[in-house]
């Protein structure tokens, strides 16, 4: 399983939507008292053009397997982890995987010590959210960046602006750090692999007033350890029938045709849950919406399965498929061995076909 690839090729109108200004910003980091809406307040952080989201909940991965790793960790136990993580589908939406031993061993944070991820990509920038643990003091990552080669900006706030060659002499580590800036407040890195995305990002995030489709698929997969949540429209062609053969085309005509009714998605998530459990959400216009496609989704949903190949019975034993006001949620209980969050977070998938 790889990363997915951090541009996205959009096809269709992209729906922007308009997020007044004056946003009431939350600290995002976990706690033992840790509330609802810890997914959600990561994603207001994104840019407001972000249409997939890619969540790695490192602190919870880490409770989940009993790890016991940390920024004092080795080499070798930081690869256990990251191994286990990859055995239990936890970790293929992380874009810090190969650059785990280098963070690790020179940045001061990687995903042995960091308290999650989000990787929020657009039609043409993307941008990597990290949450740091509250035990990293910020002016000891600023003298870590600086002792790598960044340049350390005038303002405290400012963009740290290695670029691509400082990266070479760092070593392998991804491109996404090849900008960075530490938003003191929230105690977050945010970084890039260009400098402009950062320089908006602070004046362009989503916040927390959206209600669009993606806040309401979202709302159903908060817990996840790992998630990929697509803006509507980006779902229906990311996830859409279009790059499957020509026989598995026709053949998933025919069964949406067989299931009945389907309407375009307002939002999707994937979310991998605690105890091996995954859960799908699907965004619809309105509650009549989700009740027609909650009932023709679960029967394509449990049935054979074109252009990811079999049947979806040979990856998870289907659970309640509900309608959830203009949400439908599908609980999925994967078969062993099997990699179904990661297998189903792209496509061509026939049960999320607009």
């Amino acid at each position: 399983m790889s990363v997915p690839r951090r541009r996205l090729m959009f096809i269709g109108t992209v729906l922007l939507v308009i997020v007044a200004a004056g946003v009431t910003w939350f600290v995002v980091n976990r706690d033992d008292d840790d509330e609802p809406g810890r997914l959600g307040r990561a994603i207001a952080l994104a840019p407001k053009d972000t249409l997939r989201f890619s969540w790695t909940d490192w602190a919870g991965i880490r409770e989940e397997l009993g790890s016991d790793v940390s920024a004092a960790s080795s080499d070798d136990d930081v690869a256990d982890f990251l191994s286990k993580g990859f055995d239990a589908d936890l970790t293929s939406a992380s874009a810090l995987g190969e650059s785990a031993p280098i963070m690790q061993a020179r940045y001061g944070v990687s995903p042995a010590s960091a308290d999650w991820e989000m990787l929020a990509q657009g039609e043409h920038e993307a941008l990597l959210l990290v949450g740091l643990p509250k035990s990293l003091d910020l002016d000891t990552l600023a003298d870590n960046l600086e002792e790598l080669g960044y340049p350390r900006p005038d303002d405290a706030d400012g963009v740290w602006m290695a670029g691509p060659d400082v990266l070479a002499r760092i070593g392998q580590v991804t491109q996404e750090l090849a900008f960075v800036a530490i938003d003191a407040d929230r105690h977050v890195l945010a970084a890039s692999d260009e400098a402009e995305t950062l320089e908006s990002w602070r004046t362009s995030q989503r916040g927390t007033d959206d209600e669009d489709g993606v806040s309401a698929v979202v709302d159903h997969v908060e817990g996840a350890l790992s998630a990929s949540v697509y803006d509507g429209d980006y779902a229906c062609v990311a996830l859409s029938m279009t790059d499957a053969d020509d026989a598995d085309r026709i053949r998933a005509a025919e069964l949406i045709e067989q299931a009945g009714e389907v309407n375009p998605l307002r939002g999707f998530a994937i979310a991998a849950l605690p105890a091996g459990e995954v859960r799908i959400a699907m965004g619809f216009e309105s509650e009549d919406q989700a009740r027609t496609n909650a009932d023709s989704r679960a029967k394509l949903a449990s049935g054979p399965a074109p252009g990811q190949g079999g049947a979806f019975s040979d990856r998870y034993e289907l659970g309640p498929v509900k309608a959830d006001g203009d949400v439908v949620t599908m609980e999925l209980d994967p078969l062993p061995q099997s990699y179904t969050f990661s297998d189903l977070a792209n496509g061509p998938l026939i049960f999320a076909t607009c």
